[in-house]
């Protein structure tokens, strides 16, 4: 049984839809993922059950479908739109930043070149947090190709044809060995594998945590807790699960790559370097990242 919902979502006029297409061009395969000229495709598990995500964009609204394959408990349009909303980043102040910063003699001329831009969020906090694991220490590039080892080992695939990112209880019943069959180091084997039976099992209610404004303090004390989870991780995974914008993502290689960009400097900066910069812009810190990040993928 295939079970579709829909809705629509009005958009700012200031909305850059390529923002959020061109995040989920990361994995050019088109295996979990795929963007036709302003629709994106997206395979996730809904309740367990394979899902494609449609989301399709005109100049004021974005049309917004699933249809999932079974039936799933609990999902109805307006839980679907709320999920739409995040991902494309419309619950982000983003008015408020560009107001506060405009003027800055550095920063402003990105806001100005890049006016409206918003941070594309995961479908869930699950998928920021195991998408960041699976970025720790190697390039982009790289990880794209691990992310799709993992989504090939579970094979969760929709009925039309598109494979679904995992969600915790898929990856939960993998063995670490499994894990490191699909490419993974023995320690993101172990990260991952334990991120997900923590919440598969409840003790971590990564879902529950998006009512209302994250709790920040209590999601980083319970994430540090897991053995390879560190700030770096923990702060992206706030960006792209939760859609917090403070996080400061000094150690990021793209983040100090655009900061020597716009400063023009001979040599790379340093983490120290960049979380100095960074520091006067909170509570804007990740949003800035994200500015820089544009501003270093700028040919």
């Amino acid at each position: 049984m295939i079970v579709k919902f829909s809705g629509m979502l009005d958009l700012p006029a200031d909305f850059r839809p390529e923002d959020i297409l061109e995040f989920h061009r990361r994995d050019r395969s088109g295996m979990a993922e795929r963007v036709q000229d302003r629709m994106l495709q997206k395979g996730i598990a809904w309740d367990g059950h394979p899902a494609c995500l449609y989301i399709r964009f005109d100049k004021e609204h974005a049309e917004v479908a699933l249809s999932i394959d079974g039936e799933p408990a609990g999902l109805d349009d307006q839980a679907l739109l709320a999920m739409a909303k995040r991902m494309l980043g419309l619950t982000q102040p983003i008015a408020a930043f560009e107001e506060a910063h405009r003027a800055h003699p550095q920063l402003g001329r990105l806001i100005e070149r890049q006016q409206g831009l918003r941070v594309a969020l995961t479908a869930t906090p699950f998928e920021a947090l195991a998408w960041a694991i699976t970025g720790q220490q190697i390039s982009v590039t790289a990880a794209v190709s691990l992310r799709r080892k993992l989504i090939e080992a579970v094979k969760l695939r929709h009925s039309s044809g598109i494979f679904c990112h995992p969600d915790a209880s898929a990856i939960a019943v993998l063995t670490e060995s499994e894990l490191s069959r699909a490419g993974y180091s023995k320690t993101k084997a172990l990260t991952l594998s334990t991120l997900s039976r923590l919440a598969e099992n409840g003790e971590l209610p990564l879902n529950a945590w998006l009512t209302g404004a994250p709790p920040v303090d209590e999601i980083r004390e319970r994430l540090s807790t897991i053995r390879g989870i560190g700030l770096w991780t923990i702060n992206y995974a706030l960006l792209r699960g939760y859609g917090w914008l403070d996080g400061s993502l000094h150690g990021d290689a793209g983040v100090r790559r655009g900061l020597q960009r716009l400063l023009a400097l001979p040599d790379k900066i340093t983490e120290d370097q960049a979380r100095h910069w960074l520091t006067p812009f909170a509570p804007w810190r990740a949003l800035v990242a994200a500015h820089l990040w544009a501003c270093s993928a700028e040919n």
